[in-house]
């Protein structure tokens, strides 16, 4: 995967830039929440494919270019669509600063580019293919993004107390300290979290306490990890609390937990 910083207009929204043009073992992975919203364009075919229900195995999709929503759940992915693909990865809360829809109407897992920005989302995915180059494809995504953010004609930074919220609840801040914090009841932050962000302050920080979990489950050269210090660690109450937690937010036990790569600890292969 190449992957890149985006502009510095963008920055404030946007975590970075990537492209992927290369084959992948065949079947379908596990993709897990992440608690923040892509654009993602799949160049190889004008379809996004993805797969929902209880075992993942319910067919969907839509056109080629759309945005895939933050979520509290996992969606199933066939690695036939990842290999050529390029897409944008947008700050939690940022996602709003490139159009009027707020977060919390992405309702589905993908929703399609073109009902999102209209006609000018429907023609990105043919904009993408008719540079030569990864580095090309990637400055005309910018292009678009910058086009957007103009268009949208909103602050240049997203609102401070949403970034403090964001970036607490990311450490493992409890919500009703971070309402306190930013001087709101929690019944406004949840309002005004959602709409940026697409899930409640709870579910971010749980998915967010997910992705830490994650991590140091597939650190490099380290033994297999010890999940009740992993609990205790990360603020469970015990370690069936991390359990009950981690099967809710993937749909696995932690031993069923076996990433792609320690680089994708997001995607797990379906067995």
């Amino acid at each position: 995967m190449r992957a890149r910083r985006p502009h510095a207009a963008l920055a404030p929204f946007v975590e970075h830039l990537w492209y992927v043009d290369e084959p992948l073992p065949p079947g379908r992975d596990r993709t897990l929440p992440t608690g923040a919203a892509q654009l993602v364009v799949n160049l190889a075919a004008d379809r996004l494919n993805w797969y929902d229900g209880p075992d993942l195995t319910v067919p969907r999709g839509v056109g080629g270019a759309g945005v895939c929503a933050p979520l509290a759940r996992p969606i199933g992915v066939d690695t036939a669509d990842q290999s050529f693909t390029a897409g944008v990865v947008f700050r939690p809360g940022g996602i709003v600063a490139f159009g009027a829809v707020p977060a919390a109407e992405l309702t589905d897992p993908v929703t399609p580019l073109d009902e999102w920005w209209g006609a000018e989302g429907g023609s990105v995915r043919e904009r993408v293919l008719t540079a030569a180059t990864p580095g090309e494809r990637l400055d005309v995504l910018e292009r678009v993004l910058l086009g957007r953010l103009r268009a949208a004609g909103g602050p240049d930074r997203p609102d401070g107390a949403l970034a403090y919220a964001v970036a607490a609840l990311d450490r493992g801040v409890p919500v009703h300290a971070v309402a306190a914090t930013v001087d709101a009841s929690e019944s406004t932050l949840r309002r005004r979290f959602r709409a940026a962000v697409g899930l409640s302050p709870k579910q971010f920080g749980r998915v967010r306490r997910l992705q830490r979990v994650l991590r140091a489950a597939t650190t490099p050269d380290r033994p297999a990890p010890d999940w009740a210090e992993v609990a205790a660690r990360h603020g469970y109450f015990d370690q069936a609390h991390l359990i009950n937690d981690f099967r809710a937010l993937t749909g696995l036990t932690p031993l069923r937990y076996v990433p792609r790569s320690a680089a994708e600890h997001n995607h797990v292969p379906l067995r």
